[in-house]
């Protein structure tokens, strides 16, 4: 159920995405353009402000009521970006889309805090996301099947039609906030668990971490479309090459929370940060030996590497930067879900910038963010405690 809820957060964007090129052709834009690309720097826009709001609101009032809140907005904005006339206004409905959004990973986090901590809790969260990345295995053929039938609105429906469903099967979901844990909706009390967040070493390295990888991967989750058609000349098989590369980032989820009872989250996030670096490095000196087009094969087995140990690292460094934040779980996501999704999406409208026609900007983005997220891991784990087992 909140594997299914946060996916809602991805089908805003994973099932759109084979609908880039009838889009272009509708606002008047080239067919090389990236400018679409601003539809999901947008989305994460709202999605970065939406957790600051649905975060102190899940603490003050339960997950549930925050929630169902949540829903609301995301199917409002799912509406108004398939209603949209221009560019610029569909871009305004994304932001609103995000926002609503923002509450269905900033809630199912906080309810995993909520009974969950220590390994316990990256495990849990592993396997969280190894379902929810079943939509962006599926959603992209969803999307392209609706667009070989109907106009490229008909995807927007098809997630404003989905919200419902979720919406039903959640009212089984239990209330996970206990009532002495609720905080007032007082803007020093906010304040105050929003420092906590930038002071704890723990969380803030973590949350840094995440934020610079999570940069690299939005550029490519922007420009997925365009490489596929620009520079491996596959547009017909986008469907197929994305969802099999997010099928590997399943697979990698699901083998870490594995590997999590063995050996624990500290070590596994270590040896990941390590080999996260050694991937994206290969994976460039791949791009440069190929002029920044290689063929379909490497360029898949590269990506493979590298957003596998992308997919690794997130669970963990989200759960090692939640783990300190039990008493304030819902306001704490909240913080690192803005953090993450705003820095996050500015680094990738940044890599985006560079597109040139290869995949050697993105190679470059994956290599300094792996390199940045590792320091930072490093940093938050000199003087954080061993974490809970319960």
């Amino acid at each position: 159920m909140l594997s299914m809820t946060m996916a809602l957060a991805a089908l805003g964007v994973d099932l759109m995405l084979p609908a880039f090129g009838d889009m272009r052709i509708d606002f008047g834009l080239a067919a090389d353009s990236n400018r679409i690309a601003g539809a999901v720097t947008a989305y994460v826009l709202g999605f970065s402000v939406g957790s600051l709001f649905f975060g102190p609101l899940s603490d003050r009032f339960g997950r549930k009521p925050a929630l169902y809140l949540g829903f609301g907005v995301y199917g409002a904005g799912a509406v108004a970006s398939a209603l949209a006339p221009s560019l610029e206004i569909l871009f305004a409905a994304r932001v609103l889309w995000g926002f609503g959004a923002s509450s269905t990973r900033t809630i199912a986090l906080s309810i995993i805090r909520d009974v969950y901590a220590g390994d316990r809790m990256a495990r849990i969260m592993s396997f969280v996301f190894s379902v929810f990345i079943l939509v962006p295995i599926v959603a992209p053929s969803i999307g392209a099947a609706i667009v070989a039938i109907a106009p490229w609105q008909a995807v927007f429906w098809a997630a404003a039609l989905f919200v419902p469903v979720i919406a039903i099967w959640s009212t089984r979901l239990p209330e996970t906030l206990d009532p002495s844990n609720r905080l007032p909706l007082r803007p020093a009390d906010l304040g105050r668990a929003a420092r906590k967040v930038f002071t704890t070493r723990q969380t803030l390295g973590h949350m840094l971490a995440f934020t610079v990888s999570f940069g690299a991967f939005v550029s490519y989750l922007a420009s997925s479309e365009l490489i596929v058609d620009d520079v491996l000349g596959q547009p017909d098989q986008f469907p197929i090459i994305f969802g099999g590369l997010s099928a590997v980032i399943g697979a990698a989820v699901l083998v870490n929370g594995t590997i999590i009872e063995r050996f624990g989250t500290v070590r596994v996030l270590r040896a990941t940060s390590a080999v996260y670096i050694a991937a994206s490095v290969g994976f460039l000196i791949l791009s440069i030996a190929t002029d920044g087009r290689p063929g379909l094969w490497p360029f898949m087995v590269g990506m493979s590497m590298v957003l596998s140990m992308h997919a690794m690292l997130i669970p963990n460094a989200n759960s090692r930067a939640m783990d300190p934040m039990g008493t304030i779980a819902g306001t704490a996501a909240a913080v690192i879900a803005a953090v993450t999704g705003a820095v996050g999406g500015f680094l990738g409208a940044l890599i985006d910038g560079f597109y040139n026609g290869t995949v050697t900007p993105l190679a470059v983005g994956f290599v300094a963010s792996s390199i940045s997220a590792a320091l930072l891991i490093l940093w938050a784990e000199q003087t954080a405690s061993a974490p809970r087992s319960s």
